[in-house]
C-alpha cells in the first residue's frame, strides 16, 4: 500500500483498530529506520530548476530531506507510530551541514523520532563512510497543537526579491521530491484539509530561500520556523537582515529562518 494511500486510511473514523494503520496512540516507537541511498545527477538538476539553486556537482543543501522522505513515510504509517500522518502540521526545520555533498557519494540514512511538545521531532542523519556530513530536525504538531515559539524580531529586514508562485507549484514540487501529500496538490484535495487552495510545501519555500542566499558556506547551520501556509498561486516577498531570512506576503509572515555559520 502507497504511504500516502496508507496515511489517508489512517484518518478514517475507526482506522485505528485496523491492523496496519498508525494513529493508535502510546508512545513514540523506539524504531530506528536505515537506507543507503545515492543521489541521481537527472532528479538533482530537476529539484534544483524547480527551487532555485545553481546547477553544480554538490547537492542542494535540502536534498538530503528529499532522499530520506520515503523513510519518514514508512516510520509515520508505520502500525506501531501513535500519530495519524494525514493532518500533522510542519512547524519548525533545522539542517545543519557539515561539509558540501558531492553529486555520486554514497549517502548512509538513518531515520528516528523523538517526542516533543504537541507533537514530535523526526531526527534524520546523513554519513558519508561512517562520517556524519548532515543532519535534519523536522519538528511535527498533532492537528489543533499551536507552537509556543515567540516569532522572531525582524527588525531591520530589507527586501530582497519578489517571488511569484504558480498554481501548480505543488504538483511540480511533488514531482522531484515525491512529497505528494495532497494538501498541496490541487483545490479538491486540498479543500477536505480545510484549504480553499493547494498550498506550497514548507520544504520548498526553505530551499527556495537557500537558492536566494547562494553562494553558502561549506558548513553551515539553517533553521526556519513556518508560520502560516502560502495559498497557491501566490506573491511573496523574501526578506534578509543579516543572518536572519523570511517570506511573507502583506503582513502575513510566511517563514522566518536564520543562517549561521
Amino acid at each position: 500500500m502507497g504511504a500516502y494511500l496508507k496515511a489517508a486510511v489512517g484518518a478514517l473514523p475507526g482506522a485505528g483498530r485496523l491492523p496496519f494503520v498508525a494513529g493508535g496512540g502510546g508512545p513514540l516507537p523506539d524504531m530506528e529506520l536505515e537506507e543507503t541511498a545515492r543521489a541521481e545527477s537527472d532528479r538533482v538538476a530537476d529539484y534544483a530548476r524547480v527551487c532555485g539553486f545553481r546547477l553544480r556537482d554538490e547537492l542542494p543543501p535540502t536534498y538530503p530531506h528529499v532522499l530520506a522522505f520515503p523513510l519518514h513515510m514508512k516510520l509515520m504509517t508505520d502500525r506501531s507510530f501513535p500519530f495519524r500522518a494525514v493532518g500533522l502540521v510542519h512547524v519548525g526545520n533545522r539542517i545543519e551541514v557539515r561539509r558540501p555533498l558531492r553529486l555520486g557519494e554514497e549517502l548512509d540514512l538513518s531515520v528516528r523520532a523523538h517526542p516533543s511538545e504537541g507533537g514530535f521531532t523526526i531526527l534524520t542523519e546523513a554519513r558519508v563512510d561512517g562520517e556524519p556530513v548532515w543532519e535534519e530536525q523536522s519538528t511535527m504538531l498533532r492537528p489543533g497543537e499551536r507552537s509556543g515559539r515567540p516569532p522572531a524580531d525582524t527588525a531591520g529586514a530589507q527586501f530582497v526579491a519578489q517571488w511569484r508562485l504558480p498554481g501548480d507549484l505543488g504538483r511540480r514540487y511533488a514531482a522531484v521530491s515525491r512529497d505528494r501529500n495532497p494538501i498541496h496538490l490541487h483545490p479538491l484535495t486540498a479543500k477536505p484539509f480545510g484549504f480553499s487552495r493547494p498550498i506550497a510545501h514548507g520544504m520548498w519555500t526553505k530551499a527556495r530561500c537557500l537558492a536566494a542566499l547562494e553562494p553558502l558556506p561549506d558548513a553551515f547551520e539553517v533553521a526556519v520556523e513556518f508560520r502560516k501556509p502560502i495559498l497557491l498561486p501566490a506573491q511573496v516577498e523574501f526578506e534578509r537582515a543579516g543572518e536572519r531570512f523570511g517570506v511573507r506576503s502583506g503582513d502575513k509572515v510566511h517563514l522566518e529562518g536564520r543562517l549561521s555559520r
